[in-house]
């Protein structure tokens, strides 16, 4: 493997856990509510249609976070927003680094700049770094919500690229778990790309990463000579 100047991560499931249903699941014990299994799959349903269309463009961050919530907020008589906020905090309470990514950051902290671009939110990103006492690991980060496009859209990398310095394309890796948004965007923005496969699926027809890896433990051995 080349030696690279950036490395820029993905946010959840790459770097931190991002486990939706037992946020979900204390946010809503707090509103009195028991959330099962059957509730959080009928979410799922609205929420994964919800971020398709954000990063196709078609909705804006704030539209998400609100209509995700919308039955749920008449149902307990709450305003949607204020239910985001809720699930976005517990988020932060709960999260904690994927097995690993803490010793990884340290060993590549001061021999290669890190970087994170995520479709994630900026009241969970910011919060969830600061917690875990992992901002300063990181030159900088770059959240779509304060960017106004999502990954694979490359408006949001040639952001991140101009906070760097715009450096030589050659010497930026792109690691991250979605092959759709983290390694096509990588791939259309003109980066080198690392697809954390943890489930090992087949590479999607039409994108081909440049390296693949499916623990963190192979990360830091592909990583071992930045």
């Amino acid at each position: 493997m080349k030696t690279y100047e950036w490395i820029i991560f993905d946010a959840d499931d790459t770097l931190f856990h991002f486990d939706a249903f037992q946020g979900l699941r204390l946010m809503f014990s707090r509103f009195g509510v028991h959330f099962t299994e059957k509730e959080y799959q009928e979410y799922q349903v609205i929420n994964k249609l919800l971020w398709v269309h954000y990063q196709r463009g078609d909705i804006t961050a704030k539209q998400l976070q609100q209509q995700r919530f919308l039955s749920w907020a008449t149902q307990l008589q709450v305003l949607p927003q204020d239910l985001n906020r809720a699930f976005l905090a517990t988020m932060v309470e709960i999260s904690s680094p994927l097995e690993g990514v803490t010793r990884l950051l340290s060993a590549l902290k001061g021999k290669v700049k890190l970087g994170i671009i995520t479709n994630g939110f900026t009241e969970l990103q910011r919060a969830r770094l600061e917690r875990l006492g992992l901002q300063d690991h990181f030159d900088f980060l770059v959240v779509s919500e304060e960017v106004g496009v999502a990954k694979p859209h490359q408006g949001i990398f040639d952001h991140a690229l101009a906070i760097m310095g715009n450096p030589a394309k050659e010497g930026v890796l792109m690691v991250g778990d979605n092959p759709e948004s983290d390694i096509l965007g990588g791939i259309n923005a003109g980066l080198d790309t690392c697809w954390f496969n943890v489930d090992n699926k087949p590479v999607p027809e039409g994108i081909m990463p440049h390296y693949q890896v499916s623990s963190v433990e192979e990360l830091e051995q592909l990583l071992a000579n930045q």
